[in-house]
């Protein structure tokens, strides 16, 4: 075992082991460094990135969205809602399968990525055993990559032998036998750390995927009609701006950050709200989770459908001005630097302000709540302020707008798992 201090004075202790065509780096803080290089080396700590500051690539605010469900657990009642809750950002345990089965079963989830995305790290937090004779935690986890397609051209990217966690917060890092770009990600979960009985529940946290992506194109899949178990959704995207309707008097609004699609909508009669995050698979089918009136982020996903049976939307689109809520404008990481892929949405609301009559204009920013309240209030404002600055050099009046930074104070979703918390970073255009 060996020891250090990082400038915070917070001791890391870190336990290697290897196991049969794995390597696996056991650490004692979600918020740990990550190794590079051979397992039996550690790096300096000083010198490296620290892992719970590195973008989630495997989650579905990420982009990562699950395209197939496969395996023998997929007999025993894994499906596509345990396929999110493996990639949405939520340390806590949950249960695989719906029915026991026996000790090599195993679940294999395929995720498609934005973009071409090179991993340097993959981790396993939360490696805990549920207090039952009947459930025990994954044992074998196996990380596959392909940039043929989601049926083909997979080879292993990682793969490692879990072991429980001594306690909640452990973090179990997997590295990478090799590094090829891909763009689908094939997770492999089989078998169970603690089998009591020939026939067992399995239980899994979440995977972490850090690395390299190249950047997403936008993507213009966000017009048509989709219909599903308990979805009617019509949209209309004017290039990364969506507008729609849903349900029987729903209404929303959002925009297109890569393959995603973050909105917020309302329906008319009762006020009820309801956040979005959507993306359209390649054979068509609107595939993502979505939040009403508060609640968990559950599946939400429809095949394409005919205009007739989908629910009939206002004939007037809403354009990006006073009172929009605006995920679409990106920023680099711990910067107010907007990110080039935000110029679109940008001139957007250039657009919808240019010729509005309110005397006053403010921007507010919003972040999620990862960091001190102090810190995401001062972050959130120099973003805001990088916002107004954009708008003034397209042309709005410097003394019209102003910028505020609100941080964490008026989250619109929970920050218990990314989903939330990427809803709640956001752009608000408030007018008077």
């Amino acid at each position: 075992m060996k020891r250090w201090r990082r400038s915070r004075t917070l001791a890391l202790a870190w336990v290697c082991s290897v196991a049969a065509g794995s390597a696996a780096l056991h650490v004692g803080r979600s918020d740990a460094r990550a190794a590079t290089g051979d397992a039996a080396v550690s790096a300096d700590p000083a010198d490296a990135e620290p892992a719970a500051a590195r973008v989630d690539y495997l989650t579905l605010a990420a982009g990562a969205i699950p395209v197939s469900v496969g395996g023998s657990g997929a007999r025993l009642g894994a499906s596509f809602e345990k396929a999110i809750r493996a990639v949405d950002g939520d340390p806590t345990g949950f249960g695989l399968l719906l029915k026991p089965g026996p000790a090599d079963t195993d679940t294999e989830f395929v995720y498609e990525l934005p973009a071409p995305t090179v991993f340097d790290r993959f981790a396993v937090p939360n490696v805990l055993e549920t207090p039952s004779p009947s459930a025990t935690f994954t044992r074998h986890v196996e990380l596959l990559g392909s940039a043929v397609g989601p049926d083909a051209g997979f080879t292993t990217l990682a793969s490692a032998t879990l072991a429980t966690h001594r306690s909640r917060g452990e973090v179990t890092e997997i590295l990478p036998s090799a590094q090829p770009s891909v763009r689908w990600v094939k997770v492999r979960l089989a078998g169970g750390i603690e089998p009591a009985r020939p026939e067992m529940f399995l239980e899994f946290s979440e995977i972490i995927g850090n690395g390299r992506q190249e950047a997403a194109a936008s993507s213009d899949r966000f017009t048509g009609a989709w219909k599903g178990r308990g979805v009617q959704v019509r949209l209309a995207q004017d290039g990364p701006v969506v507008t729609g309707c849903y349900d029987r008097d729903g209404e929303l609004t959002g925009t297109v950050t890569g393959n995603l699609l973050r909105a917020l909508g309302a329906e008319r009669a009762t006020g009820v709200p309801s956040a979005f995050i959507l993306g359209v698979r390649g054979d068509g089918t609107l595939f993502g989770v979505r939040s009403a009136n508060g609640a968990p982020f559950a599946l939400y996903t429809g095949d394409p459908t005919t205009a007739a049976s989908a629910p009939s939307c206002p004939s007037k689109t809403k354009p990006l001005g006073c009172g929009s809520v605006i995920h679409g404008i990106g920023f680099d990481f711990d910067s107010a630097v907007i990110r080039p892929g935000a110029a679109d949405v940008l001139a957007k609301l250039h657009d919808g302000l240019k010729d509005d009559r309110a005397s006053a204009i403010v921007i507010e920013g919003h972040t999620s709540s990862e960091g001190t309240d102090r810190y995401n209030e001062e972050l959130s404002g120099r973003r805001a302020q990088a916002v107004r600055e954009d708008l003034v050099r397209r042309g709005i009046a410097a003394g019209r707008i102003s910028a505020v930074g609100v941080g964490e104070k008026r989250p619109i979703a929970s920050n218990a798992d990314e989903n939330g918390r990427s809803m709640n970073r956001r752009v608000e255009v408030h007018c008077r």
